[in-house]
């Protein structure tokens, strides 16, 4: 399993690398040392770590779901028409685009700077590996 380094480790998390180190140093993730002698994370102790975070994300007001992707996030953008809305949000390092009815958005009360949660399931995704 690859070695990231700490801006790499919060860069997937969608937090600053001072929460990172803070994490470390509290012994939350356990840190390793990289070949240039500085911290990092084992990619399998941040995959892991990433899994313990969404399990304790806070409650919200959703009491069952059968999506198993969540995403908690900003609303960035909301263009909305007679009948549709396409509502924009950033999770951590991710751009989330989801379709929806007006009359959903509406009652949502989606806006920019709104925070909502994507709820992904895993019939719709497409996993893909980066270069590099």
């Amino acid at each position: 399993m690859p070695n990231l380094r700490i801006s790499e480790a919060a860069a997937l998390l969608g937090v600053s690398d001072d929460t990172v180190r803070r994490w470390i140093d509290q012994g939350r993730l356990p840190a390793v040392q990289l070949d240039s002698g500085r911290k990092g994370v084992d990619g399998r102790d941040l995959a892991e770590f990433a899994k313990r975070l969404a399990d304790s994300a806070e409650p919200g007001t959703t009491v069952a779901a059968s999506a198993r992707n969540r995403m908690r996030g900003i609303v960035t953008r909301v263009v909305k028409d007679v009948v549709m809305a396409q509502v924009e949000m950033q999770a951590g390092p991710f751009r989330i685009v989801s379709l929806m009815s007006r009359e959903a958005a509406d009652e949502l009360g989606l806006e920019v700077g709104s925070v909502a949660v994507a709820s992904i399931k895993s019939t719709h995704v497409v996993v893909e590996i980066p270069e590099g």
